[in-house]
């Protein structure tokens, strides 16, 4: 099996567990967490859910998202191999429940929760996914960031100066990315899928035009060296960013191409305008059709304000 059907292979296995809503307990019983180390100190942690981030040394750990309760005790034993300091910060890059299940559970052991103002807005409300057709009930307040901010927020933790700064409407318009100048890392929340066709939430404030801007604002923040943890996907570097901002402006093009056209929604997919990513992006997640509506409707909720 040559590489390239190796990471489809991944994807399409991890993605039956790793979805954003997955729910069941049965779901997670096998799940494992593996540590990647990035930096001194600085880790990627895998799991079911969205990647996590990790920065331990004297003075505690720094955990960036937490995937889902369940969980939370394998979270805990894989940060334990690493330090024996407690989680003194989670740090919440949007308000999906595979980025913030564990919440209550770490909150409940003495970690301060911090994410953007809209973050804890949506999770102290009702939400529904209208490309998805899901809704989400309001979390208790034991899941809701203690701490919050509206542009940006930087932590002197550890030795680092780790920056974290709102991209607004993007995935959603609470998102968060949180770079490490000193580790040269970024991790770029759901504002990054890499390997697989990314989800707007417009019905939470994400947009395509969003999702674009913040990709290159992540851009402009790395060199060659530079490790980027997406919120799903594999760790990935500034030319594979490159490669994925080139899919989304084109893809827009070609979506916008055809509403400009006249065509509705059943007309753009039906013209495939995503065509050529199908195959390697389609394949584990969303599929063609739903990263095209979520484009339309983008385009369409625009173009209407």
């Amino acid at each position: 099996m040559n590489s390239k059907h190796c990471f489809l292979a991944f994807c399409t296995l991890a993605l039956l567990i790793i979805s954003p809503f997955a729910s069941a307990q049965g779901d997670f019983d096998s799940v494992e967490i593996e540590t990647t180390t990035l930096a001194d100190g600085v880790f990627m942690l895998t799991g079911a859910g969205g990647n996590m981030g990790l920065c331990v040394g004297e003075d505690g750990a720094f955990l960036i998202d937490d995937q889902y309760a369940p969980l939370t005790e394998k979270i805990k034993a894989a940060i334990a191999l690493v330090t024996d300091q407690q989680v003194e910060f989670v740090f919440n890059t949007h308000y999906h429940g595979d980025h913030t299940g564990g919440n209550e559970n770490l909150g409940e052991s003495g970690s301060h929760l911090v994410g953007h103002t809209n973050v804890r807005r949506r999770l102290s409300t009702d939400q529904f996914s209208t490309l998805l057709q899901r809704p989400t009930k309001a979390s208790e307040p034991g899941f809701l960031p203690t701490i919050t901010f509206t542009d940006s927020l930087t932590f002197h933790f550890n030795g680092q100066d780790i920056v974290a700064f709102h991209i607004p409407h993007a995935h959603t318009d609470g998102d968060g990315a949180l770079h490490f100048p000193k580790a040269n890392v970024i991790h770029a929340g759901d504002v990054v899928f890499f390997g697989l066709y990314p989800y707007i939430d417009t019905a939470a404030g994400g947009s395509i035009d969003g999702m674009i801007v913040g990709v290159n604002l992540l851009g402009g923040l790395c060199d060659d060296e530079t490790q980027i943890i997406p919120g799903h996907g594999p760790l990935l570097n500034k030319n594979q960013l490159i490669e994925h901002l080139d899919m989304l402006t084109r893809a827009r093009a070609n979506v916008a191409a055809q509403m400009d056209m006249g065509g509705d929604l059943a007309a753009v997919q039906a013209a495939k305008p995503c065509a050529e990513w199908d195959e390697s992006l389609g394949q584990a997640w969303l599929t063609s059709d739903q990263f095209v509506q979520s484009i339309f409707d983008s385009l369409k909720l625009a173009a209407e304000n």
